[in-house]
């Protein structure tokens, strides 16, 4: 059981990334370029933030719009980026992709799997994406290093997924195949979204726009990192 519940912060930079950090934020999810919903960030960006910071930073590891891998020249250029970062230091990772029936890519994820070994890593809201949750879940369940899920409960956002959120927390408290990685919410979450999630049983929130006092042209804003911080651990 986590201490207090963990607050995870989407940083660009490290500017972001110190913001966050000072506002009270557990860990950082990496990316770079948002208008595209957050793409592998540059390896001295990442190096950077790592100098910045103390707290964990999760890097993302994702170079197509979309869910898909892209073919196999797409997939060696992205496991040679997820070696590099890994060679400057990264430890903890986010990727997470489905093939064109909607199931999760084993193969590319097992490839960037072992372009950086013994990291720890998020699967991304691809999950939403999918279509068949709890297949993906199962899938996926015992692949190395796995320990975090994070998922909007639906494509549509938090709004329209919190009852799946809120079913899928149970799920995870009551220790069903696939659902041990930790379950955190994140995709269009808002403040009104967490007493919800809170009773039932949630313990992990990640936030990007609401960071940030004027969305994604504007830095991470300490303040509202820090009553994020305060909300969670009221």
């Amino acid at each position: 059981m986590l201490a207090r519940p963990l607050l995870e912060v989407i940083a660009l930079d490290a500017r972001d990334a110190s913001a966050a950090q000072d506002g009270g934020a557990d860990r950082l999810e990496l990316v770079a370029d948002m208008t595209r919903d957050g793409l592998t960030p540059a390896r001295e960006t990442f190096a950077a933030v790592r100098a910045a910071v103390r707290i964990p930073v999760r890097v993302m590891l994702r170079d197509t719009d979309g869910f898909a891998a892209g073919g196999p020249a797409a997939l060696d250029a992205l496991c040679e980026r997820a070696r590099a970062l890994r060679a400057e230091g990264a430890e903890e990772f986010v990727l997470g992709f489905l093939d064109d029936t909607g199931a999760p890519d084993l193969a590319a994820i097992t490839a960037l799997l072992a372009a950086v070994p013994g990291g720890r890593w998020t699967f991304h809201r691809a999950l939403d994406h999918a279509t068949d949750r709890d297949g993906l879940r199962k899938r996926l369940d015992g692949l190395p290093g796995l320990d975090a899920c994070l998922t909007a409960g639906s494509a549509d956002g938090v709004a329209a997924g919190l009852e799946t959120l809120c079913a899928e927390a149970a799920r995870a408290a009551a220790g069903d195949p696939g659902h041990r990685p930790l379950l955190m919410a994140g995709g269009g979450l808002t403040a009104d979204h967490v007493p919800a999630l809170r009773a039932a049983g949630v313990r992990a929130f990640h936030i990007g726009g609401a960071a940030r006092t004027g969305g994604w042209d504007t830095p991470v804003s300490a303040d509202a990192v820090r009553a994020w911080r305060a909300l969670l651990d009221g």
